[in-house]
């Protein structure tokens, strides 16, 4: 057995129980097995990550782009450690934001997911929390203190009467400052084109500061760009290795060719960070293209993917893609957590879209417990869905109220540009409190609800 052979094995078998690594074969077959393998990995040096890399890298360009950006220098304060005392030194008191951040560059997604192998739910949201990864566009995400919220009007048929009323509803509920997101049900140019100029009619009539995204694949949003249609986040799915990247049809030259097409229109006015990236664990394994490697460590590799084209916003959608690869609540909550703490240590603006499918054994009780604690963490956005049901994707995700209870509850603010906006609309007070009246929303709705059935 070689030694990257064993390499993916020991990470494999460290990783709590979850059942994409059953399925792949992978999991460890016993707790007391598990636990070996962890005591092993405690010991395993961090540099062993960089000299024996569990994807080939003559046949994998991720694994290229890992290897071949590592900064050296930024991984210098670590180089001695191994994951066992990483994880230590990651915990210490002494270990803060100004030093996490200059050690991002230096850390591999192998070396992240390693450690969180040996770390429990609390040190994840412990560690998370110390770290905060700011972008901008048409505002700025991912200040302490703040918790942005994707607004998701998706509709089974594109209706834009329906779009518009659930951009309505979210807007009243403070939604909508990471992002106004739509899922189109036909992805085409046309349809692309048509709910862009929906949302951007929207954005210019009301002066709000956030920024638009239709998630058609990257080619239609180049197509539309060429076109001239007023793009502003070009988004894709991305996986960890360059297999299931192909699957979803993308390379890394295709993702650089979108953000230089996005970067072309100059549409930000706070910033020009313009790459939306969506990604959930499971994802190689359910192309076929996971290497034996388990699906955690997968996961974080398709950080380094979208680290590498500087992302206004990355979300990990970690219950989407079914039991199969996550079973229950637990290994849901265990997994977003795991997500989140990858994403930001490996400098990454995260968010989550706290979700689960209806075949999981898992339930809203789960959800609001995983939605509580990356509040906890810092989670820079998470969704907000009418109702918390999206009625075209078919899975339950987190509602407007959600998104305002977890605010409450941990005092957290929007966007600080959004949240000026609501409170000049007389959506919020200045204490961030929502009205009642919501300021002249009976005008609003009408004026909306009228644009867009033009």
């Amino acid at each position: 057995m070689g030694a990257r052979t064993e390499l993916r094995m020991l990470l494999a078998k460290a990783s709590p129980l979850r059942s994409g690594d059953q399925l792949a074969g992978l999991a460890a077959r016993t707790q007391e097995e598990r636990v070996r393998a962890q005591m092993e990995l405690a010991d395993t040096a961090l540099q062993r990550f960089l000299d024996e890399p569990v994807v080939p890298y003559e046949t994998d360009e991720v694994t290229r782009l890992i290897v071949d950006t590592h900064d050296q220098a930024a991984f210098e304060p670590v180089r001695g450690l191994s994951v066992g005392q990483f994880r230590e030194h990651l915990l210490a008191y002494g270990t803060g934001p100004a030093e996490l951040r200059a050690l991002a560059p230096g850390i591999t997604p192998e070396m992240a997911a390693a450690v969180t192998k040996l770390m429990g739910n609390q040190d994840l949201v412990l560690v998370a929390k110390k770290i905060s990864v700011v972008t901008r566009f048409r505002n700025t995400l991912g200040l302490p203190g703040h918790l942005a919220v994707r607004l998701q009007p998706n509709h089974p048929t594109d209706d834009p009467r329906a779009i518009a009323a659930s951009m309505l509803d979210g807007l009243l509920m403070g939604a909508g400052d990471a992002v106004i997101g739509i899922n189109p049900a036909s992805d085409n140019v046309a349809s692309l084109e048509h709910l862009v100029r929906l949302i951007d009619e929207l954005v210019t009539t009301y002066g709000i500061p956030t920024q638009s995204c239709v998630l058609g694949h990257v080619t239609t949003q180049i197509a539309a760009i060429a076109r001239g249609v007023p793009v502003d986040l070009v988004f894709q799915s991305i996986a960890g290795t360059q297999a299931a990247n192909a699957s979803f049809g993308i390379d890394l030259k295709l993702l650089g060719e979108a953000r230089a097409a996005a970067l072309s229109l100059k549409r930000g006015t706070v910033g020009d960070d313009v790459m939306y990236f969506e990604t959930g664990q499971g994802s190689c394994l359910s192309a076929d293209a996971h290497h034996g490697v388990d699906q955690q460590t997968l996961e974080a590799r398709a950080y380094a993917v979208a680290r590498a084209f500087s992302p206004l916003l990355v979300n990990t959608v970690v219950g989407f893609i079914g039991p199969e690869y996550l079973a229950d609540g637990k290994q849901i909550i265990r997994a977003g957590l795991e997500d989140h703490f990858c994403g930001k240590l490996l400098g990454l603006p995260m968010g989550c879209d706290v979700c689960h499918t209806n075949h999981a054994a898992a339930d809203q009780d789960d959800m609001d417990v995983l939605l509580t604690l990356l509040g906890v963490a810092g989670v820079n956005y998470i969704m907000g869905v009418p109702g918390a049901d999206d009625i075209m994707l078919s899975y339950q995700s987190t509602s407007f109220h959600d998104a305002h209870y977890v605010r409450q509850v941990l005092g957290a603010k929007p966007a600080p540009e959004f949240a000026a906006w609501l409170e000049r609309m007389g959506i919020s007070g200045a204490d961030g409190k929502l009205r009642a009246a919501a300021g002249d929303s009976a005008l609003l709705r009408h004026r909306l609800l009228s644009s867009s059935a033009r």
